[in-house]
């Protein structure tokens, strides 16, 4: 049986693809099969909003803080099913919902001429990666597909602001001071939360 949704603490996490336009060298996927002892997070098949749906309903949704986009793959990746998945959650629930993402949306889905406002009402938090506050570090670390990965995650994050109540980036503690701190710094020009956390390994 797939794992389409997995508790951690409070929250309920929601893996609806493992598709990824990056390969990050810190990623999860490549030291094992689930997340903070999760089932495996490998699909055995792309699932559908209908299946995402379906499990969903076996969930009592009132009851978690939060519920939030995030497994074995860039959520955006399968931007439609977000949407649907999204939709039915808002019609049978008021818990918060957040997207953990690369950022790399509007490259993904170039169709929606920006994925932002599709995000309104739909998404209360977005959480992108930032990984590096540094073109050259960022390309360095995450490996994405797309030359112009690094300005593209950047303009996602301003675009959410106006369409998302809470936005903010990340970086872990193990990247030097300075790179924390000109990360602060780049967060602060563009108008959002810098998130410092702990590396998992």
């Amino acid at each position: 049986m797939m794992t389409i949704s997995y508790e951690i603490g409070n929250k309920l996490y929601l893996n609806i693809t493992n598709k990824c336009p990056c390969s990050c060298t810190f990623c999860i996927r490549q030291n094992g099969d689930g997340a903070y002892g999760s089932d495996s997070l490998w699909l055995e098949h792309q699932p559908t909003a209908a299946e995402v749906i379906e499990n969903l309903k076996g969930r009592d949704l009132d009851k978690y803080e939060e519920i939030i986009f995030c497994g074995y793959g860039e959520p955006t990746n399968e931007f439609s099913l977000l949407l649907q998945a999204c939709d039915y959650i808002r019609s049978v629930s008021k818990t918060p919902t957040r997207l953990n993402t690369n950022g790399l949306a509007d490259k993904l889905n170039p169709e929606y001429g920006g994925c932002a406002k599709e995000l309104c009402g739909r998404i209360d938090t977005v959480s992108i990666s930032l990984n590096s506050p540094y073109r050259d570090g960022y390309m360095a670390v995450t490996r994405p597909v797309y030359d112009d990965a690094f300005d593209a995650m950047l303009s996602f994050a301003q675009s959410c602001k106006g369409y998302v109540p809470s936005v903010m980036m990340t970086v872990v503690d193990v990247i030097p001071k300075e790179d924390i701190e000109a990360s602060q710094k780049l967060c602060d020009e563009i108008g959002v939360t810098l998130r410092v956390r702990p590396y998992e390994s």
